[in-house]
């Protein structure tokens, strides 16, 4: 993947690094593919591991309640489910179409001069796929992923060998921060998930919940939309068109008026 903006850094920033989750964070909820991935999910329930028809949706919910991800819930159920197949299944027959490119964001995200890393639980061809159809390919540092949390998984002899390591759990979150090889208290970590912003804000992330209208308690910062990021979040900065740099700043007052709701799963 090309970087971009890598001889840009601004050492004065009190960031080094913005952390973004994928799916539902750089591209709206409501686009149709987290309700596709679902029916995938039900199908592969369905086809791959004999549940009932009627019975796959609750069971699906009830698996990423309790374990985090359906793959995740499946293994540590005894399920001998591979990885790649599952994930094949449940992204491959995706309606990828639905995501339209996104020059606004583009222009947005290589206007800053810090280092930007995806950070999802999604396996890398997705995320691959994701972004080239946003149009921001070439706007990330670093890709960290399904494969990044689970480099053993291809190794197990039996599917409780090692389980899956996925957000919001604290060892994802601590390999994510190995990997980006990045000072949490210097990192903006963005995500459309309540506990995913929780996990982040216990290891010491600066935290930005993402898609809301109502700031948590874990939250430092709410964005309805992700394109909304340089007007709420103080000490952004931006590159000029002189060459020079536009900082947006924000008084707590601001914000509090600015703090401008919708909920998902999988």
């Amino acid at each position: 993947m090309d970087f971009c903006c890598k001889s840009l850094r601004d050492s004065a920033s009190p960031i080094d690094c913005l952390l973004f989750d994928l799916d539902d964070t750089l591209y709206h909820g409501k686009t149709g593919i987290a309700e596709a991935c679902k029916r995938n999910i039900e199908d592969f329930l369905v086809q791959k591991c004999g549940f009932g028809e009627t019975t796959a949706s609750s069971c699906r919910v009830e698996l990423f309640k309790k374990y985090g991800s359906t793959l995740a819930g499946l293994r540590a159920l005894g399920y001998n489910i591979d990885a790649d197949d599952y994930h094949s299944f449940v992204h491959g027959r995706l309606p990828y179409q639905l995501i339209q490119p996104d020059s606004q964001l583009r222009s947005l995200l290589r206007s800053i001069a810090l280092r930007k890393v995806i950070f999802t639980n999604s396996d890398r061809n997705h995320a691959i796929k994701v972004l080239d159809r946003l149009g921001l390919q070439d706007c990330f540092d670093e890709i960290i992923c399904f494969e990044t949390m689970n480099p053993n998984l291809p190794k197990s002899t039996r599917p409780d060998e090692f389980p899956v390591i996925l957000k919001p759990s604290s060892d994802a979150m601590k390999i994510a921060l190995d990997a980006a090889n990045v000072d949490p208290s210097r990192t903006l970590f963005f995500d459309d998930n309540v506990r995913n912003i929780a996990a982040g804000k216990t290891l010491g992330l600066k935290t930005v919940l993402v898609g809301k209208t109502m700031k948590t308690k874990e939250a430092d910062y709410v964005l309805e939309t992700v394109h909304n990021l340089a007007q709420v979040i103080p000490e952004i900065r931006l590159n000029g068109k002189d060459g020079g740099d536009q900082r947006i700043k924000r008084t707590g007052s601001e914000l509090d008026t600015i703090l401008p709701t919708t909920p998902v799963g999988a």
